[in-house]
């Protein structure tokens, strides 16, 4: 008898966590006040749906900003408690229920402060209108071979801020970029792998914007080549390739497998923008992006992806970087032991994404600079 009772107890538990899961599947809108937004506020929208395997999955937009998009992570369900991860722009929503399961008293996060923010559960009549979202940009003819049409070479602001690398329109534009910068992007490689160079490569920073010819948006290897073709012409690179053995890191899969989301963004280029050092929300990336991103901003030592993962994710990795990391942004400064509680890099990687950095030694490719000049003029 005693037995028999457990079982119930055991069912009647599975079909009130089954009734709460299907309870949470529609779509529910919410504002968050926002002073700085047209009219104070954005409207946000989370479509919940069921998965496949009976879990839950979602689709997050913010109306007022864009039509786009944006998978949410695993759907974590504790009746009443409700938390919805948004892996793309690192953001969370956590909430609880309402008894009639019409609402969902809440907030969210998209850094260190969560803000409130109420959803209700949305009918026909009611729902707010998603807006269509932009074309995709045309892109450019795969086997085009583009150079910059007109490229501008400005010494870099010490007023502002950290550095980038990123598309505006058709436009490549880089900020507060050194040459060892635009050589490890170009060439997809660390600074290690440049020897032979003056110092003032790592120095001297430059703004950059540049045009390609042609029609289209370039894809991320055309970037590349002309900016190669932009080294060679207006800095005179030349250089000669060796192999040498180096310390380096590789991203492989962890034991119990990876906890990514598969990318449903509509999007030529992959979103890898840190929110803050040791904060940074990935969009629509390979793991490739991962491993360029970490050897050119974080690591030490040049990172290559072994992990065999095909495709593209949505994640956010947040972690306390420690003072062997961010060295090309001036290092991390001091904080107290007890301003973070989040995990090193690498157990981080390890419980957030399932991967796992290993330190090795690998042959990689160094490139000798034989010449290399300041830039001509515009």
């Amino acid at each position: 008898m005693k037995r028999l009772m457990i079982g119930i107890i055991l069912l009647v538990a599975f079909s009130a966590n089954a009734s709460f899961a299907q309870n949470l599947a529609g779509t529910w809108q919410g504002a968050l006040q926002v002073p700085q937004a047209p009219g104070g506020q954005l409207r946000l929208v989370i479509k919940i749906s069921r998965a496949d395997d009976g879990s839950l999955k979602g689709l997050f937009y913010s109306i007022d900003q864009s039509g786009q998009g944006v998978s949410t992570g695993p759907i974590s369900l504790q009746n009443p408690s409700v938390k919805i991860p948004i892996p793309g722009i690192g953001g969370t929503f956590e909430g609880r229920l309402s008894q009639d399961g019409n609402s969902i008293t809440g907030n969210f996060a998209q850094g260190p402060t969560p803000m409130p923010l109420n959803l209700t559960r949305a009918t026909t009549e009611t729902a707010w209108a998603i807006p269509e979202p932009p074309p995709p940009p045309k892109p450019m003819a795969t086997d085009a071979n583009p150079e910059f049409e007109v490229a501008t070479i400005k010494p870099g602001n010490p007023d502002t801020p950290g550095k980038a690398i990123t598309i505006r329109g058709r436009e490549v534009v880089t900020i507060n970029t050194t040459l060892s910068d635009l050589i490890t992007f170009a060439y997809e490689i660390h600074a290690r792998q440049i020897t032979g160079a003056p110092a003032w490569i790592e120095t001297d920073k430059y703004d950059i914007t540049a045009k390609p010819d042609g029609e289209g948006l370039p894809n991320q290897n055309q970037m590349k080549s002309m900016l190669r073709k932009l080294l060679a012409e207006r800095f005179k690179l030349a250089f000669h390739r060796e192999q040498k053995e180096l310390a380096v890191y590789a991203i492989v899969v962890g034991k119990d497998g990876p906890k990514l989301t598969q990318s449903t963004a509509n999007m030529p280029y992959p979103s890898l923008m840190f929110r803050g050092l040791g904060s940074l929300p990935v969009r629509n990336a390979t793991m490739a992006d991962l491993a360029g991103v970490m050897q050119t901003a974080v690591l030490d030592r040049p990172v290559l992806d072994q992990t065999g993962l095909q495709g593209r994710w949505d994640f956010t990795l947040d972690w306390r970087p420690d003072q062997s990391q961010f060295i090309g942004l001036g290092g991390v400064p001091p904080q107290a032991d007890d301003t973070d509680a989040r995990p090193d890099l690498f157990t981080a990687m390890q419980q957030q994404l399932g991967l796992k950095l290993e330190s090795k030694r690998a042959a990689a490719e160094v490139l000798v600079i034989d010449r290399v000049d300041k830039p001509s003029e515009n």
